[in-house]
């Protein structure tokens, strides 16, 4: 699959339902929304990057604590719903612009901190994307990535990459910390904390976000019946679908 393919994709995946995840109390609450106001609140004077921005919940917080906060993403009608939800909170600072994690149409070193929540499994080429952030992070900069994480067992992770490509055919990959690590290095970025949580999915609302056709959603749940007793004991498996998922945050600057 090509990049421009791929992106095509994620934007006829996300375009659409906009709205959906403006109002997805998974997407717009959260410990890590918590933890990210409590960190930027330490850089009021700070231009901040938000990389796949979505419906813009992070934006929003970064928006109360910094001084500038640009709210990327590669869906047009995304960046509608987050101008509009910006304007009627009052988030003056907000300012949106469209465009691919791998190739950001920004200066060199033109931000204090790039953050990104719940978008780089999108990403056609995390490495590359990460490059980019920093060559437009200032020196001593700072990166915060919260996405959901891979186990490290090749079975648990086989099984988690299987429905979320049922149920989002712009699903890349969900990374486990090792590669993350391996990423964020390979960037030239210095890893200053990674922590790990769990985030519960309601199967019904996961399924409506991202409307699965009925076919692949009911493929999800004869793969779900048929998990071995580890994987349902991991991902915490309940009898109408839901599932626990691992989520990671991972904070590293650029050198000096």
């Amino acid at each position: 699959m090509t990049t421009d393919t791929h992106h095509d994709r994620v934007d006829q995946q996300f375009g659409s339902q906009a709205s959906a995840y403006l109002n997805s109390s998974v997407h717009a609450s959260g410990g890590d929304l918590e933890r990210l106001g409590n960190v930027l609140a330490r850089f009021s004077d700070a231009r901040l990057l938000d990389m796949g921005c979505g419906a813009g919940h992070a934006s929003f917080v970064a928006a109360q604590h910094v001084r500038e906060t640009v709210a990327y993403d590669l869906s047009a009608q995304m960046l509608e719903v987050v101008a509009s939800a910006a304007s009627e909170r009052q988030l003056d600072s907000l300012t949106t612009c469209q465009g691919y994690a791998e190739r950001l149409p920004f200066d060199d070193a033109s931000f204090d901190i790039v953050i990104s929540r719940y978008s780089a499994h999108h990403w056609h080429d995390v490495g590359q994307a990460l490059r980019e952030v920093r060559r437009v992070l200032k020196p001593g900069g700072r990166v915060i990535i919260m996405d959901v994480a891979a186990p490290g067992h090749p079975v648990l992770d086989i099984w988690l990459q299987t429905v979320e490509a049922l149920r989002d055919t712009s699903h890349v990959r969900d990374y486990p910390a090792a590669e993350w690590l391996g990423f964020v290095g390979e960037a030239g970025l210095n890893v200053v904390n990674l922590s790990a949580d769990k985030l519960v999915l309601e199967f019904s609302s996961w399924i409506a976000r991202m409307r699965t056709p009925a076919p692949l959603a009911e493929a999800i749940r004869l793969y779900q019946r048929s998990a071995s007793t580890d994987v349902q004991r991991y991902f915490r498996l309940q009898d109408d679908g839901s599932f626990t998922s691992d989520i990671i945050w991972i904070e590293a600057l650029k050198a000096e």
